[in-house]
């Protein structure tokens, strides 16, 4: 990432971009230390700039400092894993009821879909989870609201860090590729209602899943 020109602050906006990006895709993990000296060096940009950013994102309870130690990524906690699935329900299932099918984003569903499907196929659990983080930020794409596609990106990044908990990406996210796939044949046939209907249950069931891989995750530590 070169600086050339670009003035502090966008610069730091895109790094904290960048380094939200590689939480939303699963390339950071819960708990796990950030090196100041090798993130300024892979992005090139200057301790500085990191230290802000890292600020922001601490900020948004994507990372954690900790005295003498220093940053860390976030480990959600299962208050703020309920409240980010109620949030989902809020904004992915109204999106859904509202949607009309020859909305642009629908495409993007679709391609994400497809995507999915391929990295089943050569097993690529943490492609298949990308792909499906990239689903439903097509979904919330339906709103055409910027606010709203910009904290939903805030969201999916903490989202991505609760599924660090799971112990078997498999078995949690095969099923939902053919749920989406369920999902957009409801919204392409005219029936949006019905979509958000099964999204809510779907979102309930991933709760689920995420709150018993967190409980699991906490008695094996204590």
């Amino acid at each position: 990432m070169k600086k050339g020109n670009v003035s502090p602050q966008t610069l730091s906006e895109r790094v904290t971009d960048t380094i939200r990006h590689k939480l939303i895709i699963g390339e950071l993990s819960p708990g796990q230390r950030l090196s100041e000296t090798a993130l300024s060096e892979q992005l090139d940009i200057s301790r500085n700039t990191l230290r802000e950013v890292f600020r922001v994102l601490t900020q948004e309870g994507l990372l954690q400092y900790e005295p003498n130690r220093g940053v860390f990524v976030a480990t959600p906690s299962i208050a703020s894993i309920i409240d980010i699935y109620r949030i989902r329900r809020l904004i992915e299932c109204q999106a859904l009821a509202q949607s009309y099918p020859m909305h642009p984003a629908v495409e993007q569903m679709r391609s994400a879909i497809g995507i999915a499907k391929q990295c089943c196929d050569i097993q690529d659990w943490l492609g298949v989870g990308t792909a499906n983080m990239a689903f439903h930020s097509a979904i919330v794409e339906l709103t055409d609201s910027e606010r709203l596609i910009t904290f939903y990106g805030h969201i999916s990044a903490e989202l991505r860090l609760a599924f660090g908990y799971l112990n078997d990406p498999e078995l949690f996210y095969a099923p939902y590729v053919d749920k989406n796939v369920h999902i957009l044949a409801l919204l392409e046939t005219g029936k949006p209602e019905s979509a958000a209907a099964a999204l809510e249950s779907y979102l309930e069931q991933s709760e689920r899943t995420v709150l018993a891989a967190y409980m699991r995750k906490r008695n094996e530590v204590q």
